[in-house]
């Protein structure tokens, strides 16, 4: 049966290294973009990610910060399903940001040697695209598809 995911369970699980789909609101008629985003996450602490696209500012670097907010989804592709989904209000965009915090981020999802290639390459952009967001979590929505009884002995 489903259930929601307590609070310490969906921070952990918020925290486990997944792609995660960010969502921001637009102007106009378009539907708010939607997009898979490479994140880091402590219980307890603040969301960040970063954006940019080598010689361009990113559309959702844009829309970011003109909103200041938007949700973050994260998920269990495989059964029993489960998610967590992260309303944010967006704190800070550093379009300076270090070679320690962008590696942080890359590190959770590429090999150390490609991490670091990774970062210094966005860095030695000269435009000033890459951006650094650091948002707090406000409100959370989760769902665990798993039977109550996690224990796998049936009782």
């Amino acid at each position: 049966m489903a259930r929601t995911l307590t609070a310490v369970e969906a921070e952990s699980f918020l925290a486990e290294t997944r792609v995660a789909v960010l969502s921001v609101a637009t102007d106009g008629a378009r539907p708010p973009l939607t997009v898979p985003v490479w994140y880091a996450y402590r219980p307890g602490g603040e969301v960040t990610f970063f954006t940019g696209t080598q010689g361009r500012t990113a559309r959702k670097t844009r829309l970011l910060e003109r909103a200041r907010a938007f949700s973050l989804c994260v998920q269990q592709t495989d059964y029993p399903y489960k998610y967590v989904t992260v309303e944010c209000t967006l704190l800070r965009a550093d379009r300076s940001p270090t070679f320690e915090e962008v590696t942080t981020i890359a590190g959770r999802f590429l090999p150390e040697a490609d991490a670091h290639a990774f970062a210094q390459a966005e860095l030695a952009d000269p435009t000033g695209t890459f951006t650094l967001f650091t948002a707090r979590p406000d409100r959370w929505l989760s769902f665990d598809f798993a039977a109550d009884d996690r224990r796998g002995d049936g009782g």
